[in-house]
């Protein structure tokens, strides 16, 4: 597998390693001690998946201390745009996000550590997104920010007459009226 790291510290890109042959291809998607040698120190309790058609987008979302999540995800169907928004207090990167296109051409995960927001927009006709918890989804504990919010000037690559939203993702405070935990 390849690290590729993002120039936010903590996230990273990881391109599995695939192996093809007349009958299609392999892939490794996990293996704890490659990770963790990779600097993916988490231990895995719960995995989610997700199908959305396009032009939804989720997000941003992260869970209040003490359940933060640290999350791998990947798009096993079709095409999406991960983003992670940094909001650790101290980091010199807070309120910044990085965006990265995941698909299932190109099997990229996404390694997103505790201390973010994080969502995605369904760039395809259908998505199916995967991704791994390193803690239980603690309904108390969900928050989120905004994911229009100006100041984060993220380009979902939807239109905004186009994107399908949940309720609560309408709601979400803006950064600067964050509360925020991390």
């Amino acid at each position: 597998m390849n690290i590729i790291k993002t120039p936010i510290e903590g996230l990273l890109v990881i391109e599995p390693q695939l192996f093809r042959d007349a009958r299609g291809w392999f892939a490794e998607t996990y293996q704890e001690e490659r990770y963790r040698a990779a600097g993916i120190d988490a231990r895995f309790v719960q995995d989610n998946q997700s199908c959305s058609s396009y032009g939804v987008v989720r997000g941003l979302h992260f869970q209040r201390p003490p359940y933060t999540q640290a999350k791998l995800v990947s798009c096993t169907h079709g095409c999406v745009l991960d983003v992670a928004v940094d909001l650790r207090k101290n980091s010199p990167t807070f309120g910044q996000h990085f965006a990265v296109e995941l698909s299932e051409d190109n099997h990229l995960q996404f390694y997103i550590p505790k201390g973010f927001a994080h969502g995605f927009s369904v760039l395809s006709e259908t998505a199916v997104f995967s991704y791994k918890c390193d803690e239980l989804y603690h309904p108390e504990a969900d928050g989120g920010i905004l994911l229009s919010d100006p100041a984060l000037g993220i380009d979902w690559r939807i239109p905004e007459a186009e994107r399908i939203l949940s309720d609560k993702d309408t709601r979400h405070p803006l950064l600067k009226n964050l509360d925020n935990p991390f």
